[in-house]
Order: structure tokens, then sequence, then C-alpha cells
């Protein structure tokens, strides 16, 4: 297993997930006491914000990319971001570090089209709605067209994220306007939903939503497991479902 370098802290809410998620995914795939090898920077969110609300994006790549060299320096084989947001400059981070970043969007986009969907409605913050380097990734990688809330609905959804869910904060009145908001992406035509903000999952699942939810941060946890146990492309939910049945029926007929 290789050693996986964590750039988390943005928010500690979500980063806290992703660490339980690849360790129980190793655990899954391994069993007993393995757990997975992870290395983590972690930021002090509220500098990262502030950038990122006066667009200083080059002020960010350079705290990310110098968090990054020392993953780099700490052993880490690959980089994984764990922030939707923030991969808007995945490749200045690579760049300061000398590591590959696993893409959150491409084992996102991967689930998405191997499930037999071209419409998603996105669900994330302002930046990541509104600018190109993530939509147009999903559009031009996995042939997608990708729709978003109107610009009332992607100000609620931005609002909750940083006014709430990165401050650990869940409440129903968000959890109610969240799902309405799905149902208008439904109603113009989305055939799944991508959670596409980190944080997002603390709130809403798929209880909650009318339309498949691709919940970015559980499929990019176990992407990285997979990469570092050295199984490549992570497994689409059908197929670990099945590998997972067929797991417990070996399991009841040798016990």
């Amino acid at each position: 297993m290789t050693l996986i370098g964590l750039l988390g802290g943005m928010s500690w809410e979500s980063t806290a997930l992703y660490y339980r998620l690849m360790n129980e995914a190793v655990r899954e795939r391994r069993g007993g006491l393995h757990s997975a090898r992870i290395v983590m920077h972690s930021v002090d969110f509220a500098g990262i914000e502030l950038l990122q609300h006066e667009g200083d994006w080059a002020g960010a790549a350079a705290i990310l990319g110098e968090a990054a060299a020392g993953l780099a320096a700490a052993g880490a084989s690959f980089l994984v971001i764990a922030t939707n947001t923030m991969h808007k400059i995945a490749d200045e981070i690579e760049a300061e570090s000398g590591l590959p970043v696993l893409h959150i969007a491409d084992p996102t986009g991967a689930a998405i089209r191997s499930a037999g969907h071209k419409t998603v409605g996105l669900l994330a913050t302002r930046f990541t709605m509104e600018e190109d380097f993530y939509r147009s990734r999903l559009e031009r990688r996995y042939g997608l067209n990708v729709i978003l809330p109107d610009a009332e609905e992607r100000a609620d959804v931005h609002r909750i994220i940083y006014e709430e869910l990165c401050r650990g904060v869940v409440s129903e009145p968000s959890r109610l306007r969240f799902r309405q908001i799905i149902d208008h992406l439904h109603w113009s035509g989305a055939q799944a939903v991508i959670l596409g903000c980190t944080e997002i999952t603390l709130l809403v699942g798929q209880k909650d939503s009318r339309l498949p939810v691709f919940d970015t941060t559980a499929i990019h946890a176990r992407a990285a497991v997979n990469l570092a146990l050295g199984s490549g492309a992570p497994a689409e939910p059908a197929a670990r479902d099945a590998q997972a049945g067929a797991g417990k029926s070996m399991r009841a007929q040798t016990s």
C-alpha cells in the first residue's frame, strides 16, 4: 500500500470524513486490523476562505503548494485534495509538489458515466458551480451535461456550506432547502445530482433526493484507497455491491 498524501482542513469537518472513509475502505478490502497509510497536512481554513472570497487564487496556491511539497517530502506517492473547490488550483499544487493529484472530478465523472446518466445537477460552492474548472472537466472528459441551480438557489447553497456546514452546523431548514433545490434540478432535466462540496454529505444523502446522488467525498476517498492499493480505477458502485455480496456469500459457506 502506497502512502496517501491528504491535503485537508478545508474544512476539517469533511477532512475527518475522508480519514474515516479511507480507513473503512482499507478495512473492507484487507480485513483485520489493516488501515490506510496516510500523511496529512491540515491547513487553517480561515486564511484560505478569505483568499477564496478575495479571488486571490495565487495566494491560496502558494499556501497549498507549500503544504503539498511537505507531503511529498514525507513520502506521499500522490495527493488527495479534500475539497472540490480547491481543485481550481490542482495544476499549481501538482507543479509545486511534484506529485500527481487524484482529481476529485475524475472518479465522480467515471461513476456517473458508468451508471448511464448524461445530464447531472451540480450542488457546490459558488466557485465550483459558476466557474469553468470543474464543470468543463466533467463535460470534456466524461461527456456529461452539467446543469446548475438558479442564482438564488446557488447563493443559498454557498451560504449554507460556509456559514453552517463548515462550522459543523446541520439544520433541518437547510436540509429542506437542499431537497427543494434537488427537486428543481429534477424538473430541469437532471438525471442525477452531484454533491460537489465535500461538506454537503453532512446534510443530505440519498434518502433526501428523488435523484441518484453521487457523493464526491465518498467517491474520492474510495478512489484514493484503490490507487494506494494498486487496483487502478475505482470500482463502480454496482460492481462494488456485487463484490461485497459475493464476499458475504463465501463467508457464509465457509462458516
